[in-house]
């Protein structure tokens, strides 16, 4: 419901002139999801037959319906609480248990189901939706023992003085997060309800999405710290401020993108034969391939999302969601009917690649100002190079030790091109720390 935006865009305002007893955004920022989340359950109480005809060709999903809503509810209330571990200055936490701790329950689950400590899949998928609720419990015991939890239920001046502002970015921020949110996940619905075999074609094709999203690791990372300085440089005009952090953003999400997506293009099908997986899982190369290339796109074009919603022209960001929704739509009913299983990611790189196109734009004509340079085309380049280097002295060897050798041998010259051209101004502080603890210099 907009609610990350509206503690992100206020709470500079609520903190200095507010008393943390006297706070009141967080209550607000909890409160609001709590209620819209019980107009869901009623919706998708009433609806469920509806949506179940819907997805005729995923005859499990009547099965596991309800444990939609906990998984939900857990979710919205970690995000919002994601957003005010930023502001707290907590964000290396909050990324933690993100990134980390999910999968790590992700993980013991499923070790616990290969080794039929888990025996049934209902109890798998019952297990899966709590885990964002025990995220959630854990903060809030986090930042109550630190005293940083504060509940007001009395209207403050701050919240009376900025009630249509905060409407007004609520309103834009939670439509435009909707349709954001609604194109990135139209492509597994579209793929259940069309192709046969629904649920088993949505398995295959959320592996290479899983996997893809590994490509994309550090980039919530990067926003988390570049929106304190971005809304920082905004207020104080400092385009120069602004530039910096949009190019340094963009070289190095680019940088450790083609990496990954690198590294896990050279291992996958080796991957998944050494670990003994699911033969199908094969199929999922060319879904992580497109896939992968759109979070390419997506990073290398640097936190452009985040200047503009951190600037006075936010709303340009709910006018790209309604182009990048209205191009995933049709985009992906039609290549899906078509194409396939590949139709979607196909549909999500030509979506997307447009869509921060039309941000690379804007930003460039309002603000003069665009993140890439010759180092952009050296990092492409020196990607494509150390590819062939790794691929093709390896492509007829498997085995989890030619894995290692092959990853090794992408990535040693990779490294090293990447320190002597100096792509990466923020690499280079790192390299000499670590030359000066390994006495190389």
């Amino acid at each position: 419901m907009g609610m990350t935006a509206f503690i992100t865009k206020f709470y500079p305002y609520y903190n200095a002139h507010l008393p943390p007893k006297k706070n009141d955004q967080l209550t607000i920022a909890l409160l609001a999801p709590c209620v819209g989340f019980l107009l869901v359950i009623v919706l998708g109480l009433a609806f469920k037959d509806t949506v179940v005809k819907i997805f005729a060709n995923s005859p499990e999903l009547p099965k596991y319906y309800y444990w939609l809503f906990p998984f939900g509810f857990g979710y919205t209330i970690f995000m919002v609480l994601d957003a005010y571990s930023w502001q707290l200055h907590k964000a290396v936490l909050s990324n933690f248990l993100k990134e980390v701790a999910f999968r790590g329950f992700v993980t013991v689950l499923i070790l616990l189901t290969a080794f039929h400590l888990i025996t049934e899949f209902e109890t798998f998928i019952g297990f899966y939706s709590f885990i964002y609720l025990v995220l959630v419990l854990y903060l809030l015991l986090y930042f109550h023992r630190r005293n940083l939890l504060h509940f007001s239920f009395q209207r403050s001046i701050v919240t009376r003085r900025f009630k249509k502002k905060i409407i007004a970015l609520l309103a834009f921020v939670w439509s435009g997060g909707l349709m954001f949110s609604l194109a990135s996940v139209i492509d597994t619905i579209f793929i259940a309800a069309i192709l046969p075999n629904g649920m088993g074609a949505a398995g295959v094709f959320t592996f290479g999405q899983y996997i893809a999203s590994l490509v994309q690791a550090p980039q919530r990372a990067v926003i988390a710290a570049s929106t304190g300085p971005l809304s920082q440089a905004w207020r104080e005009k400092d385009l120069e401020k602004l530039k910096k952090v949009y190019h340094r953003s963009s070289i190095n999400l680019l940088l450790f993108s083609c990496a990954m997506f690198t590294l896990v293009w050279l291992n996958f099908e080796d991957g998944v034969k050494t670990f003994h997986l699911q033969s199908a899982y094969l199929d999922a190369k060319w879904v992580f391939f497109y896939f992968g290339l759109t979070r390419i796109v997506d990073m290398g074009t640097g936190v452009n999302a985040q200047i503009i919603t951190t600037s006075t022209k936010w709303r340009f960001d709910f006018i790209t969601g309604l182009i990048l929704l209205g191009l995933m739509l049709p985009l992906n009913f039609f290549l899906t009917k078509s194409i396939g299983l590949l139709g979607p990611a196909i549909a999500a790189l030509i979506s997307f690649t447009i869509y921060n196109a039309i941000r690379y734009v804007y930003l460039l004509r309002k603000f003069k100002m665009q993140p890439f340079n010759y180092k952009t085309l050296y990092a492409i380049l020196l990607t494509a190079g150390c590819f062939v280097i790794a691929y093709f002295p390896f492509r007829n060897v498997t085995g989890l030790h030619w894995m290692i050798i092959r990853s090794l041998v992408f990535l040693t010259p990779f490294a090293m091109a990447t320190i002597k051209l100096q792509l990466s101004p923020d690499l280079l502080p790192v390299w000499e720390t670590v030359k000066k603890r390994l006495r190389l210099g």
